[in-house]
């Protein structure tokens, strides 16, 4: 078997991903939980984290570097934030170890944009963004990274210029659960409906002043014109996504388009989403960005190699 290098952990608010890794870089084994920060911060994060070490079977010498919100205010240990305009390899260096641990344990701070007319931060992205883009970007890149609360952020030369933050994921939840329209999404399958994603998106996109008005319409529609609740769900689904569409790219869109880091049906949605605005967006898959980012700090803080 390969000898293993280090431990990589994504750290999120609702989910846990551990990868073992080798000297060069190739995942050896991997683990995923719902053992985010929430359930962590009651359980123990320690006891977490040990818990998967010793189901892998992990040497007690191997060191393990975190991204994501174990280094939240309310997670493991504050890793605390590299202010925008924020380089990326800024994020190598400020790595905060855990404290008290027999094992080299780090974790990868956010970056924070003090601003105090659009303040916002964010964790785990930023790994991605690295994994994503590399130290020695060049030129100019716009990207998209879905998810429960999205982030689109603004990169020239490497550096972190400024982004914005979409509740899009947690609203969807949200409104189609806890309002009139759980009734129009109720007993939807798992069939999709381009068709009315799409056109949702376009309306959405072109008129994001009317996005409450436009919810509304997965219900009124359904009511008076029929439909089924795949539909309206889609409905609800592509209007939060082209009013956070009509923000995102309200700006200046580099020549190459918009990066899109994502997977699985995030990827699927946001993917259709640019195609009905015929804006060409470059996909990257977002288990490997993080995964390619983890691998790059590990280099710079264990081994000042590329090779690690």
């Amino acid at each position: 078997m390969t000898e293993p290098a280090y431990v990589a952990v994504d750290w999120g608010t609702s989910s846990f991903r551990l990868w073992l890794v080798d000297h060069a870089g190739e995942v050896l084994t991997e683990r995923r939980s719902g053992e985010g920060m929430l359930a962590a911060a009651k359980t123990g994060f320690p006891a977490v984290l040990q818990s998967h070490l010793a189901a892998i079977e992990a040497p007690d010498h191997l060191p393990v570097l975190v991204c994501g919100m174990a280094g939240a205010r309310n997670g493991w240990v504050e890793a605390g934030y590299v202010d925008t305009p924020a380089p990326l390899s800024a994020v190598l260096k400020q790595a905060v170890r855990v404290p008290g641990e027999a094992r080299d344990i780090r974790i990868l701070p956010g970056i924070a944009q003090r601003d105090a007319a659009a303040p916002d931060v964010m964790r785990g992205e930023e790994t991605q963004l690295l994994g994503t883009l590399g130290l020695d970007a060049a030129g100019e890149a716009l990207v998209c990274m879905p998810g429960t609360h999205s982030k689109w952020v603004c990169v020239k030369g490497g550096i972190v210029e400024r982004f914005s933050t979409f509740m899009t994921g947690e609203l969807f939840g949200a409104i189609s659960r806890e309002t009139i329209l759980s009734l129009a999404v109720a007993g939807a399958d798992e069939a999709e409906d381009v068709a009315s994603f799409k056109a949702a998106v376009k309306a959405a996109y072109e008129a994001p002043a009317f996005a409450a008005n436009l919810l509304f319409g997965a219900r009124s529609r359904q009511l008076l014109f029929g439909g089924t609740p795949a539909a309206a769900r889609e409905t609800l689904s592509g209007t939060l996504i082209g009013v956070e569409l009509a923000a995102g790219l309200s700006g200046t869109v580099p020549q190459a388009g918009v990066k899109l880091i994502a997977s699985g049906r995030l990827a699927m949605l946001y993917r259709l989403a640019f195609e009905a605005l015929s804006v060409n967006a470059t996909p990257v898959d977002a288990d490997e960005a993080v995964r390619r980012g983890l691998s790059m700090a590990a280099a710079a803080i264990w081994t000042k190699s590329k090779d690690f």
